[in-house]
């Protein structure tokens, strides 16, 4: 790589890593704003949250980093052009193919990054967070139960409470337990209490009933009661056997699934996953040349660079709402999945054309002016 190429290169590092760090840290800060309660109110130490969120940025990262490269090129080429150093390159012989190679070899550079982390970082660092966050709601099973809303604290044992006095008591209580599946339970009560046993968590509740339904004769029995207590400890002694949802698995774990019916079920979406998963990290290459196709063609006119940028964020957009609206259709119809692939190929082929139509018709002009 020459000179010139190396510095249009080391260019795009700074505005990478600070588009990257910028962008990181809004997208983190949404994501652990909802954990802020159980520390302010629940209890949940700081300790505690700064892990269950860390866990999370590996999976915000793999949607970042082709965005953070995009404003970099666009931000690298937009000052070279505003400082008139793509003139000087231009004289002085560089084809826009050449100068966008820069911006390709670093985006491909990202991808590699993103394939490490889409295939390996992030699901294992989501497990960790789904297993943490199973072990949380044994400790923290009260801090979690929120007013007014339902609660899912495990697959099929939903809590419902309309309010929560100051010493922690719970009121207006309705609670679903499906999880065996052979019969689901219903209780309602006027008032209850989470506590710690050494045994795991119970729910004690106080003036309520409860009703049983058998799934495969339809029978419902009542019994109302002064004082009932609910085990919650299967949520500890099920956690390792939980189900994995497709975010957590890993590539050969999304391509070959177990044959139990939550998995057959949900074997569409697997297959989605582990192919948008192969075909995501390649937007930053397919952006990297929409950034060199937008500044490196078309006429030298600083007031169109408000164009360029714009045009560059749309087509970005379109390929970024492309590839997610694939992923959807996949999961239901696995014939499309070439038309993942072709969302990458059909605009990088684009502006591959753009950038080579461009060189060729300045060295016919170059020519012309010699004869």
């Amino acid at each position: 790589m020459s000179g010139v190429k190396r510095y249009i290169l080391w260019q795009m590092v700074g505005p990478f890593v600070f588009a990257t760090a910028a962008l990181t840290g809004v997208a983190w800060l949404t994501q652990s704003l909802r954990f802020l309660d159980l520390i302010i109110n629940r209890g949940l130490s700081a300790a505690m949250f700064f892990y269950l969120t860390a866990l999370l940025l590996p999976k915000i990262l793999v949607l970042v980093i082709p965005f953070a490269f995009l404003f970099a090129a666009l931000y690298t080429f937009n000052r070279l052009k505003n400082e008139s150093e793509l003139v000087v390159m231009r004289a002085a012989g560089l084809s826009p193919v050449a100068l966008a190679a820069p911006a390709v070899v670093l985006s491909a550079v990202v991808a590699l990054v993103g394939y490490g982390l889409g295939l390996y970082v992030a699901p294992a660092s989501y497990r960790t967070f789904k297993d943490l966050q199973s072990e949380v709601r044994t400790q923290y099973v009260s801090a979690l139960v929120q007013e007014g809303s339902f609660n899912t604290l495990y697959r099929g044992l939903t809590i419902y409470v309309r309010g929560r006095e100051p010493s922690g008591d719970l009121l207006g209580i309705l609670v679903h337990d499906a999880r065996d599946a052979k019969r689901s339970i219903t209780m309602m009560a006027e008032r209850g209490v989470m506590l710690h046993t050494g045994e795991g968590p119970r729910f004690v509740m106080v003036q309520g009933n409860r009703q049983e339904r058998d799934t495969a004769s339809g029978q419902v029995s009542m019994l109302y009661f002064d004082r009932y207590t609910l085990d919650l400890g299967r949520i500890t002694s099920a956690a390792p056997n939980r189900w994995r949802e497709a975010g957590e698995r890993f590539l050969p774990e999304l391509l070959a699934p177990g044959n139990d019916r939550d998995d057959l079920n949900n074997r569409g979406k697997f297959l989605a996953e582990a192919h948008h998963r192969l075909a995501s990290p390649l937007t930053a290459i397919v952006f990297a040349l929409i950034a060199a196709a937008c500044y490196l063609t078309g006429p030298y006119d600083r007031r169109s660079d408000w164009r360029r940028v714009g045009t560059a964020i749309v087509a970005a957009l379109v390929v970024e709402a492309t590839s997610l609206g694939l992923t959807s259709v996949v999961s239901k119809a696995p014939s499309f999945i070439p038309l993942m692939y072709l969302n990458a190929l059909i605009p990088s082929l684009i502006c591959l054309y753009l950038l080579l139509e461009r060189g060729r018709l300045r060295t016919s002009a170059g020519a012309s002016a010699v004869r």
